[in-house]
Parts: structure tokens; C-alpha cells; sequence
């Protein structure tokens, strides 16, 4: 686990490297965890205890010494400021966010395989990230694993489980795979779950369902209108022919008249 409050004067995020420079080779790297991040800040927008990092260095200890930088693609920290400034955090060093762990880690495999499943799983576990997730949709035959991989750690070590989506109770979100629009993209992402495994969707998703249910709420109302018009027009064309031909006249005559059916007339004359 990740050693506190080393006897060593520690680097502060001024001094640290923000980023490795290295470029990611496929835009989903980069997408996907935006993604998720733009849900969780609609879904949380009322909270401030929570920081989710895309691309960002965490610098921590093992056994007192300063390890090389971990940057997943994305990571979610709870129990941490949302906002550390006005510029915000230029990476996450763990002895400026007392000691708090990400709670969850992902990893996206791109065709540059850097040893997700081995060496970086053995370092998220010596940080100690709770959960720690490995989305491979493109290389997973390749690399002999499954699309979608979440591992839970328990006492020291990573125990891969089977659930889709996942619910993570230290987090009250579960998180899976859907198919979606984010950024006039539709194809397979990553999505948040609430409890019942229903999935959080895109803010551009949202809008369209919104504008489809006010275009189809503006067709019910003009369907409505019409019917009331032409009903209008039909009681309009039944009291002229009764007042043009007097009283006294059988249903079956003004339905005659009005070319209607009886039933018909009955129902509009009945109307108050």
C-alpha cells in the first residue's frame, strides 16, 4: 500500500512533471474518459468532494520512495476537493490530497500494448486503487482477455469480476458498456449505471430525447386541434340543415341530410 507521511521532503505539483509528453495513438483514449467525465459532473454537479482526472499524472510513495508517474486515462478520486485552484491540479500528488487514493483507475488498450493486465495492474495495486478497469475493444483477442475487465482489490490483491455493468458501492455508480452518442459518435462507450442498471446518458443523447418528445407532443396537439376543428365544422353543418329544415325531424333524416352515420349524429347532438 501506499506509505504516509514519509520522513523525505517531498516534491510539490509545481515541480513534478504534469505529463510523460508521450501522445496517445487512438482518439478513445481520450474521448471515452471526457465521456464519463462530463456525465459525472451533470450527475454530481451539486457535489464538491470529488476530482475525476483524464490523462493526468499521480505521483505517489511505495516502501518511502517517490515511484515513476502512473497516467491512466482516466481515474476518479472521492473525499478530495473538486477544485484545488483557480487553474486547477496539474497532476495528482497524493501527499497533497491527504494521502487519498484514486478509488477507481481505467485503462483503455491501444495498439501500443503497455502492460495493463501485468506490470501497471501491480502498481495500481501497490497505490492501492479500489477498483481498477481495463476496456480493451479492439485488441482483446490479441492480448488473450476480455472487452471489458473490472478488477476489485481485496486484501493486497486484484479479483477480476464478472458483473456488467458493475455496481461500486464505495462510489454509488456502477459502470459498464452501452452503445451511445458522445460528440455525434454513435457506436459502443463507457457508461455510469445507477443501482438498477439503468445507464447515465450523454447530455447530446438527453437533448434529442427531448427535442423528439417535444415535436411529438406539438403533432399530438395539432392532431388534437384538427379533430376539434372538424368537429366543430360537423355540429356547425348539423345545426344548419336542422335549423334550415325545422324541428321535428328523425335522427336518421339529419343523418341523411349531414352525410353521416346515425350513430355519429347521436353522439355530436348528445354534446353540451
Amino acid at each position: 500500500m501506499v506509505q504516509s507521511q514519509p520522513p523525505l521532503r517531498l516534491p510539490t505539483s509545481e515541480e513534478l512533471p504534469c505529463s510523460d509528453e508521450t501522445p496517445v495513438d487512438n482518439e478513445l483514449q481520450n474521448l471515452i474518459p471526457n465521456l464519463l467525465l462530463t456525465i459525472l459532473a451533470f450527475i454530481w454537479r451539486g457535489r464538491q468532494d470529488w476530482f475525476f482526472g483524464v490523462d493526468m499524472a499521480i505521483y505517489y510513495l511505495y516502501q518511502e520512495e517517490l515511484q515513476p508517474a502512473l497516467i491512466p486515462e482516466g481515474f476518479l478520486s472521492i473525499g478530495v476537493v473538486r477544485r484545488s485552484s483557480e487553474r486547477g491540479r496539474l497532476s495528482y500528488v497524493l501527499w497533497e490530497e491527504n494521502y487519498i487514493p484514486p478509488v477507481l483507475a481505467i485503462e483503455i488498450v491501444s495498439q501500443n500494448y503497455n502492460d495493463e493486465y501485468e506490470k501497471t495492474k501491480d502498481k495500481y495495486s501497490q497505490l492501492g486503487v479500489k477498483y481498477y478497469l481495463i476496456y480493451n475493444p479492439d485488441y482483446w483477442q490479441r492480448d488473450q482477455h476480455q472487452p471489458f475487465e473490472l478488477y476489485r482489490l481485496e486484501q493486497g490483491e486484484y479479483i477480476l469480476q464478472t458483473a456488467e455493468p458493475y455496481w461500486m458501492p464505495e462510489i454509488g455508480l456502477g459502470i459498464g458498456r452501452s452503445r451511445g452518442t458522445y460528440v455525434g459518435w454513435e457506436r459502443e462507450w463507457l457508461f455510469w449505471y445507477d443501482q438498477e442498471g439503468n445507464a447515465y446518458r450523454t447530455l447530446e443523447e438527453l437533448a434529442e430525447r427531448q427535442r423528439q418528445g417535444a415535436e411529438q407532443y406539438q403533432q399530438r396537439v395539432e392532431r388534437v386541434e384538427r379533430a376539434e376543428k372538424a368537429l366543430q365544422e360537423q355540429q356547425q353543418q348539423i345545426a344548419t340543415k336542422v335549423f334550415s329544415l325545422g324541428l321535428g325531424l328523425t335522427i336518421e333524416q339529419i343523418a341523411t341530410a349531414c352525410n353521416l352515420s346515425p350513430t355519429k349524429v347521436r353522439a355530436i347532438l348528445e354534446q353540451p
